[in-house]
């Protein structure tokens, strides 16, 4: 009976956001489950849309005996701290060390996380793991679509498998095809060759979708093009916020020949830069958004839902800006519904006045972000929740949620979905928690980029993407870069990064 180590570690930085992510934050977990250790992990990691959870049942499926180390995760946001890092990073290490032999390890990694002292975090991991099982043990990796793949975690990793679904609701497919890809490598007892190629041009996050063209063509070529000599092969469109060498979108392949690999590589590499000028449509401001929103829900028969993009929590923002606030307030909209702002005082004072209570708040805005503040008004109490239920849509798949003490505020015909935990909103229970039914309503405004697509675009009229002050630009050109690598175009079609002389980029070519 083949033993193996598994263990997960997910987290996706944005290195240009407000908050970073503290320990406590992955004891909680956000939008994903609380930290598990030990043998907990595969009790919790059953029948839920997370790789770690795809891999386990498959791999009960072959008969192998798993020895969990831990699972961590925490929603998006600045860099990961050093204590978060290590201390959990030694879990893993040292649960793989002292437990040992193994016949291979699988670790559940993000693949875009930058910690306070390491830029590529998922690549030291994985040269950690090495270092103590040594070259020939199969140490296979699921990463997420957004992950900026590196030279370094190519090179220690026996094979990375990426998801090829945004919304994200393969999570768990990924993590079984990670468990057939390691069936076959301790079938064979050989190893296949890799390739791997970064592409020159950064792509926004709100054109990475895979229901739209010209994702979703690409992922199905890349799927016809697996082979018995290619059994794997990826695509990753990268998460454009990490200020690193290493960030960006790639290509990467396994194959029986170094030059199966390679060709692999070249001819979907190929695909993806002839569609350069695809990745790239209509972003509204808030005014023109909501304006269009109210016109089209004159003769809609569903929601008309707006993207607030910019503060997607599942982006690194602090889910609490305002300017989709003021301007649905300001354009006086009607039968309209916002989630979720992240506010735990808020929150706290609307339970403290109770339902039917008028309450006069500053709202949100008090993460920094430049153009953004608190949305100073009255409002009335309407429901409130005590932030736990079960996010039973595609992607979150059934997982149990905790916003933590919530609220439902309404001013005028807006209501306001309040929260003292953030996680991004991609499940119409994220509106029913707190007592608003989302198929009502005639404008939802969500604060995520494209995983509320996944349970929201069946009861939607017509999705607008709205670019309101946040911490996840729409476009990546406007951040203020200073670490790519030179010559990367910041956007399709877009300027090409020049480092300034204080800047530390580098990158080394592998393959």
């Amino acid at each position: 009976m083949p033993r193996i180590a598994v263990g997960g570690f997910l987290h996706e930085t944005n290195t240009f956001a407000p908050t970073k992510a503290a320990y406590a934050d992955f004891v909680h977990g956000g939008g994903w489950p609380a930290m598990t250790t030990g043998a907990d992990v595969l009790k919790v990691m059953r029948n839920i849309n997370v790789g770690l959870a795809g891999f386990i049942g498959d791999a009960q499926n072959h008969g192998w005996e798993l020895v969990p180390t831990i699972f961590a995760a925490a929603s998006p946001c600045a860099h990961v701290t050093k204590d978060a890092y290590e201390r959990i990073a030694r879990v893993i290490v040292d649960g793989i060390a002292s437990a040992g032999p193994f016949d291979a390890v699988y670790l559940d990694l993000h693949g875009a996380m930058v910690s306070e002292h390491f830029d590529d975090g998922e690549g030291e991991i994985l040269r950690r793991v090495r270092e103590v099982i040594g070259d020939q043990l199969p140490l296979v990796v699921s990463l997420d679509l957004h992950a900026n793949v590196t030279p370094q975690m190519v090179h220690h990793a026996d094979a990375l498998i990426a998801y090829r679904t945004y919304p994200h609701v393969d999570m768990a497919d990924t993590g079984r095809a990670a468990a057939r890809h390691l069936a076959l490598l301790l079938r064979e007892k050989a190893r296949f060759e890799k390739a791997f190629r970064q592409l020159p041009f950064l792509i926004p996050i709100s054109w990475q979708c895979t229901t739209d063209f010209p994702t979703k063509g690409i992922y199905e070529k890349l799927a016809a093009m697996e082979s018995a000599t290619v059994p794997t092969l990826s695509f990753c469109p990268g998460f454009p916020a990490a200020d690193f060498a290493g960030c960006g979108p790639s290509v990467f392949a396994y194959g029986k020949t170094k030059t199966d690999a390679q060709a692999a590589v070249d001819r979907l590499a190929a695909i993806i830069e002839s569609h350069e000028r695809d990745f790239d449509g209509r972003i509204y401001t808030p005014d023109e958004g909501v304006e269009l929103a109210m016109q089209l829900s004159k003769t809609a028969r569903k929601p008309v839902i707006i993207a607030d993009t910019q503060d997607n929590p599942g982006a690194g923002g602090d889910s609490d800006t305002t300017g989709m606030l003021r301007a649905l307030v300001r354009n006086k909209a009607t039968r309209a519904a916002i989630g979720a702002i992240y506010d735990p005082a808020s929150a706290k004072a609307a339970h403290q006045a109770g339902v039917g209570a008028p309450v006069k708040l500053s709202l949100g805005g008090k993460s920094g972000i430049r153009g953004d503040a608190p949305f100073e008004e009255t409002f009335t109490v309407e429901t409130l929740s005590n932030g736990k239920f079960v996010a039973p849509g595609p992607y979150f798949g059934g997982r149990d949620m905790d916003m933590g003490p919530s609220a439902c505020l309404r001013i005028d015909g807006i209501r306001v979905v309040v929260s003292s935990h953030k996680a991004q909103l991609a499940d119409q229970s994220m509106f029913r928690y707190v007592g608003i039914e989302p198929t009502e309503q005639a404008i939802l405004v969500n604060k995520s980029s494209v995983h509320f697509r996944a349970d929201f675009e069946p009861i939607a009229e017509k999705l607008l993407i709205c670019a309101a002050p946040g911490a996840m630009p729409a476009d990546p050109a406007s951040l203020p870069w200073t670490n790519l690598r030179p010559g990367v175009r910041l956007k399709p079609n877009g300027p090409a990064f020049v480092a300034p002389l204080s800047s530390k980029a580098h990158f080394t070519a592998i393959g």
